[in-house]
């Protein structure tokens, strides 16, 4: 038996009554547990890493963010309890949610937003999402630049069109709905509507390949009606993220298979987004434990049913890009958009295919030594002032080819010439072009009141937009406020459908 090591100390969440609760982060038997005990329930001991050497390797990636300087509530109760965005927040907001309704026209057992259910219908209005557009767009110093809109299901809104135009016309360079993709399908020209409006991005609902895994996580057999959507969505040239919820048992055995069928679709599918599943409600402890996938488990999935292909080593955490930004914000001279999200939150990778092979960046990009350089060179920028900008930038170019294997680097793909251009030239343009030769698969492994975590909530980039100006963090709004706020925004549904 190995010895047990305390990591860190936090705060928790009692799965029971949700009540804050101090909790300690500590390595045992090779898993990193986080325990805590509730005075009224009992003690939980759960796991929260699968893996103590993947988790110390993330924290390489441990960057120090800064929140927004216009926080909407002030710290009171402490965190979580203040979640709004509060001052003690350390991330500003990269992707804005917002709750377009809680209709749909599925009944998911394991969503948890659900108009049948409730009895309530929480749809803001079309000027009350204007309203929460702008607070996002307010923040500072950095405001949102990307929006998503979900639910419930989005596309069941009448105006959805309309508010995608909308989120154009309030600044947002991104924007993309969560579906699960039976509108897309049923309707052949909403895709190409979607698209007209300014829409970048289908965040498709996904579950495997198969008919099974809807049977059980949907109610209903969905595989052909999610081919019918990604074959509208190609018509429109409607790019594509694909996200399946992973539920051990049900359709862990098809993560390979996912990114196989991604990499046949590669023209219109840009990435594909794992999202282990959360646990709400009154799960069982058990339950819990028997069914939770975490990081380094989704890993290793996918080294084993890729033929390791992809590799655990390929995946750094999604906190690993910040030098990008550290090196964009010296050279342009304004804070950026910057990934401070906690290291331990999600993981991801690019591949590209070549002749039907995978090929992980990682195998011909020196990733370690291209962020090096990246802070290096922003540190030189910002100690030599405008005067040193230019010989830095020079110098970094030409040391650029030294972090790229250019024998195993795809023949289809420059990938220098693309590098340099983002590098030297800041030509998005180029940085279209490598999004559109590769393909991202990551996962974010959203957090519930099993393994909640203080720190990375701190952390948070995903928060949500709600209807009384506040800004809630991702993990917090699913496990502690949604129920409040619906309750507080929604109508009875019988005299409102």
């Amino acid at each position: 038996m190995g010895e047990i090591m305390v990591i860190k100390k936090t705060k928790s969440l009692c799965p029971e009554c949700l009540k804050p609760l101090e909790a300690e982060v500590y390595e045992d038997q090779g898993k990193v547990m986080i325990k805590k005990e509730c005075p009224e329930h009992g003690i939980f001991n759960n796991v929260y890493w699968s893996n103590s050497d993947i988790y110390q390797k993330a924290e390489d990636c441990d960057y120090e963010g800064v929140g927004v300087t216009n926080p909407q509530t002030s710290t009171d109760k402490n965190c979580p309890l203040d979640c709004g965005i509060c001052p003690e927040h350390e991330s500003h907001t990269i992707l804005g949610l917002i709750d377009v309704t809680n209709r749909c026209n599925l009944k998911c057992p394991i969503c948890f937003a659900n108009a049948a259910v409730s009895k309530m219908l929480y749809e803001p209005s079309y000027e009350e999402i204007r309203q929460m557009l702008k607070n996002l767009k307010a923040n500072q110093p950095v405001a949102t630049p990307a929006i998503q809109y979900a639910g419930g299901e989005p596309t069941v809104r009448k105006d959805i069109v309309d508010l995608v135009k909308l989120a154009k016309e309030e600044g947002f360079t991104h924007t993309q709905i969560a579906t699960n993709g039976l509108r897309l399908a049923r309707k052949p020209e909403f895709a190409k509507e979607l698209k007209e409006a300014g829409l970048n991005t289908i965040y498709l609902q996904f579950d495997g390949v198969t008919k099974e895994p809807y049977l059980v996580s949907r109610n209903k057999d969905l595989l052909q009606i999610k081919l019918d959507a990604i074959e509208n969505c190609r018509k429109a040239d409607l790019g594509i993220v694909l996200v399946p919820t992973l539920v051990k048992g049900l359709n862990d055995h098809q993560v390979g298979d996912i990114i196989q069928f991604a990499v046949d679709n590669l023209d219109i599918i840009r990435g594909v987004n794992f999202q282990p599943v959360s646990f709400a409600g009154r799960t069982p402890a058990d339950q819990v434990e028997e069914q939770r996938i975490t990081i380094p488990d989704f890993q290793r999935l996918i080294e084993e049913q890729t033929d390791s292909k992809i590799g655990i080593e390929d995946f750094y955490p999604a906190s690993s890009v910040h030098p990008v930004s550290e090196f964009v914000e010296a050279l342009e001279g304004e804070p950026q958009v910057t990934f401070t999200c906690h290291q331990h939150c999600g993981a991801a990778t690019y591949v590209f295919v070549e002749d039907g092979e995978i090929i992980p960046i990682t195998r011909f990009v020196d990733v370690d030594k291209f962020f090096e350089l990246l802070n290096r060179s922003a540190g030189d920028i910002k100690a030599g002032g405008i005067a040193g900008k230019a010989r830095t930038v020079a110098r970094a170019t030409l040391d650029l080819p030294r972090t790229i294997d250019r024998d195993m680097a795809p023949k289809s793909v420059d990938i220098k010439n693309i590098l340099t251009s983002v590098f030297k030239d800041r030509s998005y343009s180029s940085l279209g072009d490598f999004h559109h030769k590769t393909l991202l698969i990551s996962c974010m492994h959203f957090m519930d009141a099993w393994n909640f975590d203080e720190d990375r909530v701190k952390r948070c980039v995903i928060h949500y937009a709600v209807p009384d100006g506040r800004i809630i963090p991702f993990c917090t709004m699913n496990s502690m406020y949604r129920q409040d706020i619906e309750k507080e925004f929604s109508v009875p549904l019988k005299k409102s459908v």
